[in-house]
């Protein structure tokens, strides 16, 4: 055995071979519950960065966040020595990506960080990146290692606006940064993790749904690529890339199902005894309900729900001439997120007064949706009051189907 192989086999951090001289080199990090201090993660996330050698030319697409920086190092130095990098590509600006820049512009003193024109701004900004070391990029535009040729794509908005896609047109390797991407740790590649499907779709109603109109673009502009893979900047790598290309595109779509999304809170039960017989009635008529008591409910799963829903219907008491503030919250996070779903119900128990409807539509009047119906009442249902609430069930059943 070499002093290489085993200084190699001694080193405890992995690096992964995806195709010859392609190299995963990102970090995992398990520990992390909360996204951008609002998006659970059940099992953690991953840090993806790829390491790219050619035959006269190395380069680095993305880093990790800047914590990692050391460990980030550590995986690169088991391939290279960072020294040896000519670039540095910048897919996207954001600090889970590209925090880690400085650290490694500082220890590669040759390389040139590869942005848009838009990123060029950004990396200036954000992480102090000097004008001679950046080489900004346009559309389309190629850089040649060497037997391995880099294809830039701009694909703004998704989800910020310098972003970027990288693409080895010898590997048919796609690189696209937070497109494509799910929040775990769990695996290398797609076949290894059983529920990735629904960690992928989860990920684009927090990330990406706001910006279907720009997600579709992307996908038109990488339609005619052959892609053998993509590696994306969280989760595992898709060895099987039809399978979440297929997803995004029903989901780009906005394509919906017979489904129903319910968000509640019931303070004292009103509320949950008129939500009840709604969704019953809406599962008796054929379509799916998916329910979630916001006082205990997964944000994540609500979010991943809302995707492909052809419904929402909020239910809230009246708290100080408003809605619960639960629901509120909801409801100023699906107008940010923009869920496709066409029909909307309210129900809404009030004691000494009213309000919470009226806040609701003010808050979601923006989104379009049709309103199918609106139950208030006064105090908890009567049997008159659940009549009518079937009737809602119904008739929105009825919309749901038809649209």
């Amino acid at each position: 055995m070499t002093d290489l192989e085993r200084d190699l086999e001694m080193n405890w951090r992995s690096v992964v071979e995806l195709r010859k001289n392609v190299y995963w080199v990102g970090v995992k990090d398990w520990n992390l519950r909360l996204f951008d201090a609002l998006i659970p993660l059940p099992q953690g996330t991953s840090y993806n960065s790829y390491l790219v050698i050619g035959e006269s030319k190395k380069a680095l697409v993305d880093t990790v966040f800047r914590s990692f920086a050391a460990d980030f190092e550590g995986k690169v130095r088991r391939v290279i020595d960072p020294a040896e990098l000519d670039y540095l590509v910048m897919n996207h600006a954001e600090p889970d990506h590209a925090s880690a820049i400085p650290h490694m512009m500082m220890i590669s003193p040759r390389a040139k960080l590869v942005v848009t024109n838009k990123g060029a701004k950004m990396a200036k900004l954000y992480y102090g990146v000097p004008d001679d070391r950046m080489l900004v990029v346009a559309d389309q535009q190629t850089i040649d290692l060497g037997r391995k040729t880099l294809q830039f794509i701009e694909a703004p908005m998704l989800h910020w606006p310098e972003t970027m896609f990288t693409y080895i047109n010898e590997d048919g390797i796609l690189f696209p940064c937070d497109f494509f991407g799910a929040h775990t740790a769990k695996g290398t590649f797609d076949d290894d993790v059983d529920d990735l499907i629904p960690l992928a779709k989860r990920y684009f109603g927090e990330i990406m749904m706001p910006f279907r109109p720009m997600a579709k673009r992307a996908l038109e502009k990488i339609a005619n690529l052959k892609i053998d893979m993509i590696a994306p900047s969280h989760g595992p790598i898709y060895r099987n890339p039809e399978k979440i290309i297929a997803q995004y595109e029903k989901w780009a779509n906005g394509e919906t199902k017979p489904k129903a999304t319910i968000a509640y809170v019931t303070m004292w039960g009103s509320t949950e005894s008129m939500v009840k017989p709604l969704a019953e009635t809406l599962a008796s008529e054929g379509v799916e309900v998916a329910l979630h008591n916001l006082a205990v409910a997964d944000l994540g799963g609500l979010v991943a729900d809302l995707v492909d829903s052809r419904a929402i219907v909020l239910g809230s008491p009246t708290v100080l001439a408003g809605a619960h503030p639960l629901v509120f919250y909801i409801s100023y996070l699906a107008k940010a997120l923009k869920p496709p779903a066409k029909f909307a119900a309210v129900v809404s128990p009030y004691g000494w007064g009213g309000g919470a409807v009226k806040q609701i539509a003010e808050t979601m009047g923006p989104l379009g949706m049709k309103v199918v119906g609106v139950v208030e009442i006064n105090g908890p249902p009567s049997d008159s009051d659940i009549e009518q609430i079937v009737g809602l069930g119904k008739k929105l059943a009825g919309s749901i189907k038809e649209g």
